[in-house]
């Protein structure tokens, strides 16, 4: 599987709660770079995996938004959000 993936750094990915194989394909220079998971067994049809990744982000990670407490509505916290989407996997 290779999912997107740009200036962040990544520790450990796990797939159904077993720890998967991961390696960074070769970075393109405004795509970003891929991120290659090797499944640690092999998905039967119609069978669901959740994905989890342990990551760092980076001030360069362009898909991430973070907002200082002034400029959200209560003024009292931080806000992150993401710009990208879940991706649902069907084999």
């Amino acid at each position: 599987q290779v999912l997107d993936t740009k200036d962040v750094q990544v520790f450990k990915v796990t797939v159904n709660g077993q720890d998967a194989k991961f390696a960074f394909g070769e970075k393109h220079s405004f795509k970003g770079t891929p991120l290659e998971i090797t499944l640690p067994f092999e998905l039967r049809r119609g069978q669901e995996a959740i994905v989890e990744i342990s990551f760092e982000s980076s001030p360069k990670s362009s898909a991430l938004q973070w907002f200082t407490p002034e400029q959200t509505s209560g003024k009292k916290h931080p806000f992150l959000f993401s710009q990208c989407q879940v991706e649902w996997i069907h084999i």
